[in-house]
Protein backbone atom coordinates (compact mmCIF):
# COMPACT_ATOMS: atom_id res chain seq x y z
CA UNK A 1 0.00 0.00 0.00
CA UNK A 2 1.11 3.42 -1.08
CA UNK A 3 1.15 6.48 0.56
CA UNK A 4 2.24 9.98 -1.25
CA UNK A 5 2.49 13.69 -0.44
CA UNK A 6 4.40 16.14 -3.30
CA UNK A 7 7.83 15.02 -2.20
CA UNK A 8 7.82 11.52 -1.21
CA UNK A 9 5.90 8.22 -1.38
CA UNK A 10 5.17 5.84 1.42
CA UNK A 11 5.10 1.84 0.73
CA UNK A 12 4.16 -0.71 3.44
CA UNK A 13 6.00 -3.79 3.02
CA UNK A 14 5.14 -7.29 3.08
CA UNK A 15 6.82 -9.11 6.15
CA UNK A 16 6.27 -12.13 4.65
CA UNK A 17 7.79 -11.65 1.62
CA UNK A 18 11.69 -12.59 2.04
CA UNK A 19 12.58 -9.93 -1.39
CA UNK A 20 10.69 -6.85 0.91
CA UNK A 21 12.22 -8.03 4.13
CA UNK A 22 15.71 -8.51 2.52
CA UNK A 23 15.19 -4.48 0.89
CA UNK A 24 14.63 -3.44 4.57
CA UNK A 25 17.51 -4.81 6.16
CA UNK A 26 19.60 -4.04 3.69
CA UNK A 27 19.07 -0.44 4.03
CA UNK A 28 19.05 -0.65 7.03
CA UNK A 29 22.52 -2.60 7.79
CA UNK A 30 24.46 0.57 6.99
CA UNK A 31 23.04 2.78 9.31
CA UNK A 32 23.84 0.46 11.96
CA UNK A 33 20.23 -0.89 13.01
CA UNK A 34 20.09 -5.30 12.60
CA UNK A 35 16.53 -5.36 11.15
CA UNK A 36 14.29 -8.48 11.80
CA UNK A 37 10.99 -8.76 10.52
CA UNK A 38 9.56 -11.15 13.67
CA UNK A 39 10.57 -8.35 15.75
CA UNK A 40 7.58 -6.10 14.45
CA UNK A 41 4.23 -6.13 13.09
CA UNK A 42 4.74 -3.48 10.59
CA UNK A 43 7.09 -1.72 8.39
CA UNK A 44 6.81 1.39 6.10
CA UNK A 45 9.55 2.67 3.47
CA UNK A 46 10.12 6.17 2.35
CA UNK A 47 11.01 6.93 -1.32
CA UNK A 48 11.74 9.87 -3.08
CA UNK A 49 10.50 10.72 -6.17
CA UNK A 50 13.15 9.12 -8.39
CA UNK A 51 11.94 6.24 -6.18
CA UNK A 52 14.86 5.45 -4.46
CA UNK A 53 14.53 4.48 -0.88
CA UNK A 54 15.22 7.13 1.39
CA UNK A 55 13.87 5.74 5.04
CA UNK A 56 12.13 3.30 6.82
CA UNK A 57 9.91 2.47 9.94
CA UNK A 58 8.37 -0.12 11.91
CA UNK A 59 6.34 -1.09 14.85
CA UNK A 60 5.80 -4.09 17.26
CA UNK A 61 2.32 -3.20 19.52
CA UNK A 62 3.01 0.68 20.65
CA UNK A 63 6.79 0.74 20.35
CA UNK A 64 8.46 2.11 17.23
CA UNK A 65 11.61 0.23 16.22
CA UNK A 66 14.24 0.85 12.84
CA UNK A 67 13.71 4.59 12.11
CA UNK A 68 15.61 5.90 9.96
CA UNK A 69 16.75 8.00 7.46
CA UNK A 70 19.54 8.58 4.89
CA UNK A 71 21.91 10.99 5.96
CA UNK A 72 22.11 13.23 3.56
CA UNK A 73 17.56 13.36 3.94
CA UNK A 74 17.69 14.40 7.73
CA UNK A 75 17.31 18.38 6.91
CA UNK A 76 14.11 17.41 5.18
CA UNK A 77 10.94 16.22 6.05
CA UNK A 78 11.66 12.82 5.75
CA UNK A 79 11.79 11.80 9.48
CA UNK A 80 8.87 13.94 10.65
CA UNK A 81 6.97 12.30 7.66
CA UNK A 82 7.65 8.37 8.76
CA UNK A 83 6.88 9.16 12.61
CA UNK A 84 3.88 11.24 11.52
CA UNK A 85 2.77 8.59 9.75
CA UNK A 86 3.22 5.70 12.65
CA UNK A 87 2.40 7.41 15.24
CA UNK A 88 -1.31 7.70 13.29
CA UNK A 89 -1.53 4.01 12.74
CA UNK A 90 -0.93 3.42 16.29
CA UNK A 91 -2.80 6.35 17.96
CA UNK A 92 -6.15 4.77 16.65
CA UNK A 93 -5.37 1.75 18.94
CA UNK A 94 -3.33 2.88 21.71
CA UNK A 95 -3.24 5.86 23.75
CA UNK A 96 1.13 5.76 24.26
CA UNK A 97 3.58 5.20 22.03
CA UNK A 98 7.64 4.75 22.75
CA UNK A 99 10.44 4.73 21.03
CA UNK A 100 13.60 3.53 21.53
CA UNK A 101 16.58 5.29 19.91
CA UNK A 102 20.23 6.77 20.13
CA UNK A 103 20.79 9.76 22.49
CA UNK A 104 22.25 11.80 19.55
CA UNK A 105 18.33 11.39 17.78
CA UNK A 106 16.44 13.00 21.03
CA UNK A 107 16.22 15.94 19.56
CA UNK A 108 14.43 15.37 16.46
CA UNK A 109 11.70 12.90 18.57
CA UNK A 110 10.96 15.70 20.89
CA UNK A 111 10.72 18.36 17.77
CA UNK A 112 7.80 15.99 17.03
CA UNK A 113 6.49 16.06 20.76
CA UNK A 114 8.02 13.13 22.06
CA UNK A 115 8.86 13.35 25.80
CA UNK A 116 12.08 11.79 27.00
CA UNK A 117 11.81 8.98 29.97
CA UNK A 118 15.55 8.26 30.68
CA UNK A 119 18.69 7.42 28.93
CA UNK A 120 21.41 4.95 29.31
CA UNK A 121 24.23 6.90 27.68
CA UNK A 122 25.60 6.75 24.73
CA UNK A 123 23.44 3.75 23.60
CA UNK A 124 20.23 4.07 24.67
CA UNK A 125 17.26 6.93 25.36
CA UNK A 126 13.62 5.90 25.62
CA UNK A 127 10.53 8.45 24.82
CA UNK A 128 7.09 8.43 25.09
CA UNK A 129 4.05 10.01 22.83
CA UNK A 130 0.23 9.95 23.33
CA UNK A 131 -2.77 10.50 25.40
CA UNK A 132 -1.30 8.81 29.29
CA UNK A 133 2.37 9.14 30.24
CA UNK A 134 4.47 8.28 33.14
CA UNK A 135 2.84 10.92 35.27
CA UNK A 136 -0.35 9.06 34.95
CA UNK A 137 1.28 5.99 36.13
CA UNK A 138 2.74 8.17 39.16
CA UNK A 139 -0.52 9.11 39.80
CA UNK A 140 -1.90 5.59 40.00
CA UNK A 141 1.58 5.27 42.26
CA UNK A 142 0.00 7.52 44.53
CA UNK A 143 -3.26 6.24 44.96
CA UNK A 144 -1.42 2.96 46.07
CA UNK A 145 0.81 5.09 48.59
CA UNK A 146 0.44 4.46 52.06
CA UNK A 147 1.15 7.53 54.28
CA UNK A 148 3.38 6.71 57.10
CA UNK A 149 6.32 8.41 59.43
CA UNK A 150 8.89 6.46 57.86
CA UNK A 151 11.80 6.12 55.34
CA UNK A 152 12.24 2.26 56.27
CA UNK A 153 10.61 1.76 53.10
CA UNK A 154 11.13 -0.95 50.33
CA UNK A 155 10.29 -2.37 46.97
CA UNK A 156 10.09 -5.36 45.18
CA UNK A 157 9.91 -6.30 41.71
CA UNK A 158 8.78 -9.86 40.38
CA UNK A 159 7.95 -11.97 37.64
CA UNK A 160 6.62 -14.82 39.27
CA UNK A 161 6.17 -17.30 36.40
CA UNK A 162 4.62 -18.54 38.50
CA UNK A 163 4.53 -17.99 41.90
CA UNK A 164 7.12 -19.84 44.47
CA UNK A 165 8.61 -20.91 47.92
CA UNK A 166 11.02 -18.78 46.54
CA UNK A 167 9.29 -15.30 46.02
CA UNK A 168 7.43 -15.83 49.11
CA UNK A 169 11.06 -16.38 50.94
CA UNK A 170 12.15 -12.93 49.58
CA UNK A 171 8.51 -10.68 50.48
CA UNK A 172 8.80 -12.68 53.84
CA UNK A 173 12.23 -11.35 54.31
CA UNK A 174 11.49 -7.71 53.06
CA UNK A 175 8.20 -7.37 55.06
CA UNK A 176 9.89 -8.29 58.36
CA UNK A 177 12.95 -5.48 57.92
CA UNK A 178 11.12 -2.58 56.33
CA UNK A 179 7.82 -0.66 57.90
CA UNK A 180 6.44 -0.77 54.21
CA UNK A 181 6.64 -2.91 51.24
CA UNK A 182 5.61 -2.04 47.71
CA UNK A 183 5.63 -5.08 45.82
CA UNK A 184 5.88 -4.66 41.99
CA UNK A 185 4.12 -7.21 39.60
CA UNK A 186 5.68 -7.47 36.14
CA UNK A 187 2.36 -6.21 34.06
CA UNK A 188 3.78 -7.07 30.90
CA UNK A 189 2.03 -10.06 29.10
CA UNK A 190 4.99 -12.37 27.83
CA UNK A 191 4.80 -15.11 30.02
CA UNK A 192 3.58 -17.95 30.00
CA UNK A 193 1.08 -17.49 32.90
CA UNK A 194 -0.50 -14.47 32.27
CA UNK A 195 -0.68 -10.97 34.75
CA UNK A 196 -4.24 -11.78 35.23
CA UNK A 197 -3.15 -14.81 36.19
CA UNK A 198 0.61 -14.40 38.22
CA UNK A 199 -1.03 -11.23 39.99
CA UNK A 200 -3.98 -13.19 41.43
CA UNK A 201 -1.21 -15.86 42.25
CA UNK A 202 0.87 -13.48 44.49
CA UNK A 203 -2.07 -11.91 46.14
CA UNK A 204 -3.17 -14.82 47.37
CA UNK A 205 0.44 -16.03 48.57
CA UNK A 206 0.96 -12.30 50.03
CA UNK A 207 -2.10 -11.84 52.25
CA UNK A 208 -0.80 -12.59 55.76
CA UNK A 209 1.94 -10.22 54.89
CA UNK A 210 -0.31 -6.61 56.05
CA UNK A 211 2.03 -3.84 55.17
CA UNK A 212 2.99 -5.25 51.43
CA UNK A 213 1.20 -3.15 48.86
CA UNK A 214 0.82 -4.76 45.69
CA UNK A 215 1.94 -2.58 42.62
CA UNK A 216 0.68 -2.78 38.94
CA UNK A 217 4.25 -2.78 37.02
CA UNK A 218 2.44 -1.01 33.99
CA UNK A 219 5.03 0.15 31.20
CA UNK A 220 7.42 1.35 32.99
CA UNK A 221 8.85 -1.58 35.79
CA UNK A 222 11.08 -4.70 33.41
CA UNK A 223 8.19 -3.83 30.38
CA UNK A 224 8.65 -4.25 26.62
CA UNK A 225 9.45 -0.83 26.74
CA UNK A 226 11.99 -0.29 29.21
CA UNK A 227 13.88 -3.87 29.22
CA UNK A 228 12.97 -6.15 25.98
CA UNK A 229 15.94 -8.36 26.44
CA UNK A 230 14.36 -9.80 29.43
CA UNK A 231 11.61 -11.86 27.25
CA UNK A 232 14.01 -12.61 25.18
CA UNK A 233 15.06 -16.28 24.79
CA UNK A 234 18.35 -15.89 24.18
CA UNK A 235 20.04 -14.95 27.51
CA UNK A 236 23.79 -14.15 26.46
CA UNK A 237 24.24 -10.79 27.75
CA UNK A 238 25.64 -8.53 25.41
CA UNK A 239 26.24 -4.21 25.66
CA UNK A 240 22.81 -3.51 23.99
CA UNK A 241 21.51 -6.17 27.17
CA UNK A 242 23.47 -3.99 29.88
CA UNK A 243 22.06 -0.69 28.36
CA UNK A 244 18.59 -2.06 28.61
CA UNK A 245 18.78 -2.94 32.18
CA UNK A 246 20.26 0.27 33.10
CA UNK A 247 17.58 2.24 31.91
CA UNK A 248 14.58 0.18 33.53
CA UNK A 249 16.99 0.92 36.67
CA UNK A 250 17.05 4.43 35.96
CA UNK A 251 13.56 4.77 35.19
CA UNK A 252 13.29 3.37 38.73
CA UNK A 253 15.12 5.56 40.64
CA UNK A 254 14.25 8.81 38.33
CA UNK A 255 10.46 8.41 38.40
CA UNK A 256 9.35 5.77 40.69
CA UNK A 257 11.15 5.46 43.72
CA UNK A 258 10.57 9.24 44.86
CA UNK A 259 6.86 8.64 44.27
CA UNK A 260 6.71 6.09 46.75
CA UNK A 261 9.46 7.18 49.32
CA UNK A 262 11.72 4.06 48.41
CA UNK A 263 14.93 3.74 50.14
CA UNK A 264 15.60 0.16 49.76
CA UNK A 265 15.25 -2.70 46.50
CA UNK A 266 15.17 -5.97 47.63
CA UNK A 267 16.41 -8.77 45.06
CA UNK A 268 17.23 -12.29 45.47
CA UNK A 269 20.72 -14.01 44.15
CA UNK A 270 20.52 -14.70 40.50
CA UNK A 271 21.98 -18.66 39.64
CA UNK A 272 20.94 -19.54 36.63
CA UNK A 273 19.46 -16.38 34.34
CA UNK A 274 22.44 -14.51 32.88
CA UNK A 275 19.85 -11.31 32.07
CA UNK A 276 18.62 -11.35 35.64
CA UNK A 277 22.14 -11.66 37.13
CA UNK A 278 23.49 -8.63 34.57
CA UNK A 279 20.29 -6.70 35.80
CA UNK A 280 21.41 -7.00 39.52
CA UNK A 281 24.57 -6.08 38.96
CA UNK A 282 23.65 -2.69 37.15
CA UNK A 283 21.33 -2.03 40.41
CA UNK A 284 24.54 -2.04 42.43
CA UNK A 285 25.86 0.45 40.39
CA UNK A 286 23.00 2.30 39.77
CA UNK A 287 20.85 2.87 42.42
CA UNK A 288 23.12 4.13 45.03
CA UNK A 289 23.09 7.59 42.74
CA UNK A 290 19.08 8.00 43.65
CA UNK A 291 20.05 7.23 47.40
CA UNK A 292 18.34 3.72 47.33
CA UNK A 293 20.26 0.22 48.97
CA UNK A 294 19.88 -2.84 47.33
CA UNK A 295 19.55 -5.81 49.48
CA UNK A 296 20.14 -8.79 48.16
CA UNK A 297 18.90 -12.19 50.33
CA UNK A 298 20.62 -15.80 49.23
CA UNK A 299 18.33 -17.54 47.09
CA UNK A 300 16.28 -20.15 49.03
CA UNK A 301 17.23 -23.84 48.59
CA UNK A 302 15.26 -26.74 49.10
CA UNK A 303 18.69 -28.18 50.15
CA UNK A 304 21.98 -27.79 49.71
CA UNK A 305 22.53 -26.22 45.62
CA UNK A 306 19.13 -26.97 45.00
CA UNK A 307 17.67 -23.58 44.81
CA UNK A 308 13.99 -22.72 44.14
CA UNK A 309 13.03 -21.35 40.62
CA UNK A 310 10.09 -20.86 38.75
CA UNK A 311 11.97 -21.63 35.45
CA UNK A 312 12.42 -25.45 37.16
CA UNK A 313 8.70 -25.30 37.55
CA UNK A 314 7.91 -24.70 34.55
CA UNK A 315 10.51 -27.06 33.23
CA UNK A 316 8.62 -30.04 35.53
CA UNK A 317 5.49 -29.39 34.18
CA UNK A 318 6.80 -29.49 30.71
CA UNK A 319 8.16 -32.88 31.66
CA UNK A 320 5.20 -34.15 33.70
CA UNK A 321 7.05 -33.97 36.78
CA UNK A 322 5.06 -31.32 38.93
CA UNK A 323 5.17 -33.52 42.00
CA UNK A 324 8.29 -33.17 42.44
CA UNK A 325 8.06 -29.37 42.76
CA UNK A 326 5.42 -29.17 45.21
CA UNK A 327 8.22 -27.95 48.18
CA UNK A 328 9.17 -25.57 45.42
CA UNK A 329 5.24 -23.93 45.84
CA UNK A 330 3.47 -22.36 48.30
CA UNK A 331 -0.24 -23.81 48.94
CA UNK A 332 -1.70 -21.23 47.25
CA UNK A 333 0.03 -21.62 44.36
CA UNK A 334 -0.11 -25.71 44.24
CA UNK A 335 -3.62 -25.48 44.54
CA UNK A 336 -3.84 -23.70 41.09
CA UNK A 337 -1.43 -25.83 39.29
CA UNK A 338 -3.27 -28.81 40.77
CA UNK A 339 -7.00 -27.40 39.28
CA UNK A 340 -8.59 -27.91 35.75
CA UNK A 341 -7.97 -23.88 36.11
CA UNK A 342 -4.35 -24.06 35.32
CA UNK A 343 -5.18 -27.02 32.40
CA UNK A 344 -4.36 -24.45 29.66
CA UNK A 345 -1.64 -23.02 30.91
CA UNK A 346 -0.25 -26.80 31.47
CA UNK A 347 -0.77 -27.48 28.26
CA UNK A 348 0.83 -24.00 26.87
CA UNK A 349 4.35 -25.04 28.67
CA UNK A 350 4.45 -28.14 27.68
CA UNK A 351 4.19 -27.02 23.75
CA UNK A 352 6.38 -24.17 24.23
CA UNK A 353 10.22 -24.00 24.00
CA UNK A 354 10.54 -20.30 25.09
CA UNK A 355 12.43 -19.25 28.70
CA UNK A 356 8.99 -17.12 29.71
Amino acid sequence: MSFENSDYRLETIDLENPFDVKFAHNFLSPLGFDYKPDEVEYTVILHNLNDNIIGTGSFSKNILKFVAVQPEYRSSTAFADIVTHLNEQLLTKYQKIFVYTKPLNLPAFEGLGFKEIATAQPIYSVLEFGFKTIDDYKKYLLSRKKSVQSNNIAAVVMNCNPFTVGHKYLVERAAEENDIVYLFVVEEDKSVFPFEIRWKLVERGVAHMKNVIMIKGGDYIVSAATFPSYFLKNENVGTITKKQTELDILVFGKHIAPVLGIKKRYVGTENYCQTTASYNETMKQVLPDYDIELVEIHRKSITGDDYISASKVRKAIKEDRIKEMFPYLPVTTLEYLLSSESAEIRKKIKESSGRH
